[in-house]
């Protein structure tokens, strides 16, 4: 049986607006996991900073777990599938703290919305789904949003863009998993799955050279601002989903992009680049259509774990 969808022109207004606080909440957790990520990135290096992301959430995870009663909900089947979306998700997240250190915020939160994009086209392959008219159109437009943000040429394309790309499809990969996942698997127990298999990944990779560096009283905080931003933004991006439909949600997300394109300028001397902000919105534009198209049919969409 299909699962029903909201009408988002039956919505109540109030609801909408329960709605869209929720995701702005989710929007300041990813743009504080951003600025974290930037200031520890000066001490720690990508894998490190994922251990210590990781080993904090997973203490996170386990003490709301216990202290709501879901600890019963963690189980260990489906062991290659939790292992397959950690390893994207660690890649990814890694391409992404290294991408915030090398270009500019507001172009990293840009071509990070081409996530659901990669998605719709490997869906056919991984998941079987049919490559639409309305998914083709979609990725086409998201194509050509990439190429106003990065504007590949000798001069722009840099390995920051690319690992912002590269991030992109890692988190991908990880969203495609964790649909196939969700199928009979709860929140709680692929949380703590993914905190506990990246805190070994982050202690394997940041030890392979003999040396892990601890973090200072300073970067401390900071850490904790990434890790706990990580699974709050997850928390108020699926409550939000649950309350009001996709398709008058989505567009909150958006308002990321002006948030950390302010922040870079502020705090980082960031120039606000029209071709970032126009690219963005071609992307958003093609997610939007593709979602909408998606909630006609009565398909709901699957959030983020980040």
């Amino acid at each position: 049986m299909t699962p029903s969808v909201p009408d988002p022109l039956k919505a109540d207004p109030a609801d909408v607006l329960r709605a869209a606080l929720w995701m702005l909440g989710a929007v300041v957790s990813f743009s504080a996991m951003a600025v974290g990520g930037r200031f520890v990135s000066f001490e720690l290096d990508t894998f490190e900073i994922m251990m210590y992301r990781s080993v904090i959430g997973l203490l996170l995870v386990v003490a709301v777990a216990r202290a709501a009663g879901a600890w019963r909900h963690i189980d260990a089947r489906r062991p290659g599938v939790h292992l397959v979306r950690n390893v994207f998700h660690f890649t990814g997240q890694n391409l992404w703290f290294y991408a915030i250190t090398m270009i500019p915020l507001a172009q990293v939160f840009a071509l990070e919305f081409t996530s659901p994009l990669w998605v719709l086209i490997l869906s056919p392959l991984v998941l079987g789904e049919k490559l639409t008219r309305v998914r083709v159109l979609a990725a086409c437009l998201g194509f050509i949003g990439i190429l106003i943000v990065a504007r590949p040429s000798p001069d722009t394309l840099n390995i920051g863009t690319l690992a912002a790309m590269g991030a992109a499809i890692g988190f991908a990969g990880s969203i495609l998993a964790t649909k196939v996942l969700t199928r009979g698997t709860t929140l709680t127990c692929i949380l703590f799955w993914m905190t506990l298999s990246q805190s070994l990944f982050g202690l394997i990779c940041s030890g392979i050279d003999g040396d892990i560096a601890l973090p200072s009283a300073a970067s401390l905080p900071w850490l904790v601002v990434i890790a706990s931003g990580g699974l709050m933004a997850h928390f108020c991006l699926t409550t939000a989903l649950s309350i009001a439909p996709a398709t008058l949600v989505s567009p909150v997300d958006f308002a990321r992009l002006p948030l950390i394109a302010v922040i870079g300028l502020l705090f980082y001397d960031e120039a606000i680049n029209l071709f970032v902000i126009l690219g963005a919105a071609v992307i958003f534009g093609a997610n939007y259509l593709n979602l909408w198209s998606e909630t006609r049919k009565g398909r709901p969409g699957v959030a983020r774990t980040r």
